[in-house]
């Protein structure tokens, strides 16, 4: 029986002729240089032994205080299919000189057998979400042929590894870049070469390694040095570093596309109002389209961030109706905004968490959100900010000020840097300002977890918990959800 004409018609891909399997043991050995003991397939790539799942591919790393190759057993006894190791075992594995470099031999060439188009994003403040709203867009619009960079796999092992996940099929690649120091940026793009950069924003993260905002914003365009011939910038006009950013694009030859309110951004705020559900309705002119999308996510920094999205959605080729949808669909990110309702006495209490990170603009912008969000008192628990050096004492001071603009009922603070904070809330104009607020200031989780509990949580109280995450602040997250009968909010 002959083929149907339209069947023969049908249009080729030629992704299909690609194998199924995300490395096998002949590919391995090519790209890395190495030797395979036998021949094998791989579905995944990983390097902790723990999460290692049925059919993985464990690269043993070495570090600098341990070494991945006395995790074997454990990674096999996992489902492991075979290891990439540098000395002979007695299981499937390709043998080389070097595991570290040849995982980022494995990531070029993930990088350069897919015809994907890449886009690298990085920023003081928003980088997870932003990386996870154009995935989700692109995803979408794709029919599930985009990859990225899961959690927070932005360093110098985070990012080949991630590379070397990316399916050979894959239509679309978003990938994290973070930074404590200059130069390391630099290092990531020319692993990922982006058709796209994406800029979130500028604050003083990491200002203790860098000692400015301009030399952040330095660091962070770092990322434009990757860029494809022809590849776009997206930066944000509002910004006060925009023009540096702009500079800095220009000479690595980009096309720079701005994003936020300012009369001079590519993608420009027309309006936004506030949305049924918590988020916002924008209304948004995207390089000469007019569009009018939903915003699950609240606050007014998930406002700008959607604006950076729909850049970057438009300058990789996407579709912008589906990231509009996306958008509209996407909820919190644990540590980086879920949200969760939690059995209070009469009722339910909400908490967001948001202990992954903080700076001294995302405490702002978390706590200006907490004083939008509708609750009978509001409660901040907040850890210290890391990385701030000799500028830490003052940054946490002058949370003073966005204390009483989210009018907080009670703050738990929490860490030896949060003391500024307490002692400036001590202060008798402190007090004038605040309203009298209440606060208590705690050593650890442990501590903070028993202020909350000592001050009592009833219903319609909205606590929102924010720090760095070396504080430990998800600690306090999981005691109060886990033993409660709890709903996550979309």
């Amino acid at each position: 029986m002959s083929a149907h004409p339209a069947l023969l018609a049908w249009p080729r891909d030629p992704r299909d002729t690609l194998g199924l399997a995300l490395w096998t043991s002949s590919a391995l050995a090519e790209a890395t240089g190495g030797a395979a003991s036998t021949a094998f397939e791989v579905a995944g790539v990983e390097i902790d032994s723990r999460d290692v799942r049925e059919g993985d591919l464990f690269v043993a790393l070495k570090g600098e205080t341990t070494d991945g190759h006395r995790f074997l057993d454990t990674a096999f006894a996992n489902g492991a299919a075979a290891a990439l190791v540098d000395r002979p075992i007695d299981r499937p594995h390709v043998l080389v000189g070097d595991t570290a470099q040849a995982l980022a031999a494995l990531a070029a060439t993930a990088r350069d057998r897919a015809a994907a188009k890449r886009i690298g994003v990085t920023g003081s403040v928003g980088k997870t979400g932003v990386k996870e709203a154009i995935f989700a867009a692109l995803d979408r619009a794709s029919r599930g042929q985009a990859h990225r960079s899961v959690k927070s796999y932005n360093n110098h092992v985070g990012v080949p590894l991630s590379l070397a996940r990316m399916p050979a099929r894959s239509c679309f690649g978003v990938f994290e870049m973070g930074m404590n120091h200059a130069g390391e940026i630099a290092a990531l793009t020319a692993q990922v070469r982006p058709h796209v950069a994406v800029v979130t924003t500028i604050a003083p993260a990491h200002i203790e390694n860098l000692g400015s905002e301009e030399a952040i914003a330095d660091a962070k365009a770092e990322i434009f040095c990757g860029l494809v011939e022809g590849g776009a910038a997206v930066i944000p006009a509002d910004s006060p570093h925009f023009e540096r950013l702009r500079v800095h694009a220009h000479e690595r030859g980009a096309r720079v596309i701005g994003f936020g309110r300012a009369g001079h951004a590519d993608a420009r705020l027309l309006d936004a109002i506030p949305s049924a559900n918590g988020g916002s309705l924008v209304t948004a002119d995207i390089m000469g389209t007019r569009l009018c999308y939903s915003v699950a996510e609240p606050g007014e920094h998930w406002i700008a961030n959607s604006l950076a999205v729909m850049a970057a959605v438009a300058a990789a080729g996407g579709d912008l109706a589906a990231a509009g949808l996306a958008l509209a669909e996407m909820g919190g990110l644990k540590g980086r905004g879920a949200r969760h309702r939690i059995s209070a006495p009469g009722g339910q209490a909400l908490l967001i968490d948001e202990s992954y990170n903080a700076n001294p603009a995302s405490m702002r912008a978390t706590l200006r959100q907490l004083g939008q969000t509708p609750a009978t008192r509001r409660v901040a628990v907040l850890g210290a900010m890391k990385e701030l050096g000799d500028f830490a004492p003052g940054f946490h001071a002058q949370l003073v000020e966005p204390l009483h603009e989210a009018h907080v009922d009670f703050a738990i603070l929490v860490g030896e840097e949060m003391r500024a904070l307490s002692r400036e809330l001590g202060k008798p104009n402190a007090q004038s300002l605040a309203g009298g607020l209440a606060f208590a200031h705690c050593d650890d989780p442990a501590g903070a977890i028993a202020a909350l509990e000592h001050f009592g949580i009833t219903a319609g109280d909205a606590i929102l918990v924010k720090g760095s995450n070396s504080v430990g602040l998800g600690r306090l997250v999981n005691h109060f959800v886990s033993r409660s009968n709890l709903t996550r909010e979309s």
